[in-house]
């Protein structure tokens, strides 16, 4: 039998320490985005209204309660795989702290039939078409991201895209202006990032910190040990299971500690606009592209091997 993941977590210290008591204690008075907006599908134009002034909008009632639990059985799947690699917890995003593309062999979990689920949800469409105005864009990955119970630490605020960079540093880099007029920062959204969330998001399981405003922002993000309290308290939460989170990438954002009972898994689906491209790894065989609907297929289009090809997947600590 499988090991629940729940029993693998707070490898580092007891999770009734004082500290964490302490801890758990804050979080509850004060965690979380005061007055947060959580929209039901449909009211798509208010939610485009959002995720333009904010850089987020979170969208409940997405998937039914069959999907939600067929998506959360297949993170906990894929999270025992991951975890059987790191017994001491160090994660590859801080200390119990893990990413779901990070941890593939492929950079992506498309392979997964759960994943793959997630590509034909309608409500997910209607709001990815109405902020890129168009339904010409493309899948770049299946990720997302999970923290155990204990991971106590806040990770860093960041940005998932950045201006060009020289091959040597990436190869996953594309907007230059050599100019120096203008910043990806000052385009509409090139890439946009839908979270699903397979479990209720609370003030005490690793809620994501948004920073509200920050996609255009050319100011220097701070450092851990610079960010205001307020930043920190930031999070999304609460959020019902079953919903969605729609996030500009360039948005601010970051994780927070975990010092629930239970592990808290963000599955995603990263979009490229119809006019912005960085390179994309495959991450589905021609086989299994070959037997997704009609409009998956054309999402995934530039995702997919070649049909001569064996599609290497599984767990790993460190993407190829």
């Amino acid at each position: 039998m499988n090991r629940p993941v729940e029993s693998q977590a707070w490898t580092q210290r007891p999770m009734d320490t004082p500290e964490i008591l302490a801890q758990r204690a804050y979080l509850e008075a004060h965690n979380g985005i005061k007055g947060l907006d959580i929209l039901e599908p449909g009211d798509t134009e208010h939610a485009v209204n959002l995720f333009r002034r904010d850089g987020f909008v979170v969208i409940a009632n997405v998937l039914t309660s069959e999907q939600t639990d067929f998506l959360a059985q297949g993170c906990h799947e894929v999270a025992r795989e991951i975890l059987a690699l790191d017994g001491d917890r160090a994660g590859n995003r801080g200390s119990h702290r893990y990413s779901f593309g990070g941890c593939s062999m492929t950079r992506s979990q498309l392979h997964r039939p759960e994943w793959q689920m997630m590509l034909d949800i309608p409500a997910v469409t209607d709001i990815v078409t109405a902020i890129f105005e168009s339904p010409d864009y493309v899948l770049r990955a299946a990720s997302g991201d999970f923290c155990l119970p204990g991971a106590v630490e806040y990770q860093p605020l960041h940005s998932d895209v950045n201006d060009w960079r020289s091959h040597e540093r990436t190869p996953f880099s594309a907007y230059h202006d050599p100019r120096g007029h203008l910043t990806i920062r000052d385009l509409p959204c090139p890439y946009v990032c839908v979270n699903f969330l397979p479990q209720d998001v609370t003030k005490l399981n690793g809620p994501t910190r948004q920073i509200p405003g920050t996609q255009h922002s050319r100011v220097r993000i701070p450092r851990l040990d610079e960010e205001p309290e307020w930043m920190r308290l930031s999070t999304v939460c609460p959020a019902p299971a079953g919903a969605i989170m729609v996030r500009d990438v360039r948005a601010w954002h970051g994780g927070t500690p975990n010092v629930s009972d239970a592990m808290r898994a963000i599955p995603n689906l990263e979009f490229y606009a119809p006019w912005f491209r960085e390179p994309i790894v495959p991450g589905i065989s021609y086989q299994d592209y070959r037997k997704l609907s009609e409009h998956a297929q054309k999402l995934v289009r530039h995702c997919v091997a070649d049909s001569s090809e064996t599609l290497v997947t599984g767990p790993t600590m460190r993407a190829p």
